[in-house]
């Protein structure tokens, strides 16, 4: 017990001694800019191509009113798989957490847009 007492302290005056260095840099990175005085960046006149394409993105944006849902991203991914998706699959894809992933899939299947083809697996219908 006062072998772990002894590391724990050990392990706590060498975080202590990192927590000051760290501040030291900090101050040091303060002074720095401070001196250098940070430049704000100019702002450039656009071209008239540039209008052009600002144009062409403001259309096509217009078009597509309804940006996707995670629903509608979770069901996209079912639909594309051939033998279907797997909870793992999708959390893949999409970088949600199990418990959306699980209540996305509930949703779905209340609204009969997918089927359970094994345990862990959907299919669109």
């Amino acid at each position: 017990m006062k072998e772990l007492q002894s590391v724990l302290n050990i392990v706590s005056d060498g975080l202590k001694t990192l927590a000051k260095g760290v501040e030291a840099i900090a101050e040091k990175v303060d002074e720095v800019s401070k001196s250098q005085g940070v430049a704000k960046p100019r702002k450039k006149k656009p071209s008239t191509s540039a209008k052009k394409v600002t144009t062409a993105k403001k259309a096509a944006k217009k078009k597509s009113v309804k940006p996707e849902t995670d629903t509608d991203q979770v069901l996209t991914i079912i639909g594309r798989s051939k033998k279907g998706a797997s909870t793992a699959t999708i959390m893949a894809k999409t970088g949600f957490d199990q418990k959306k992933i699980a209540n996305i899939i509930y949703r779905l299947r209340k609204q009969k847009k997918i089927k359970s083809v094994d345990k862990g697996v959907y299919t669109k219908l």
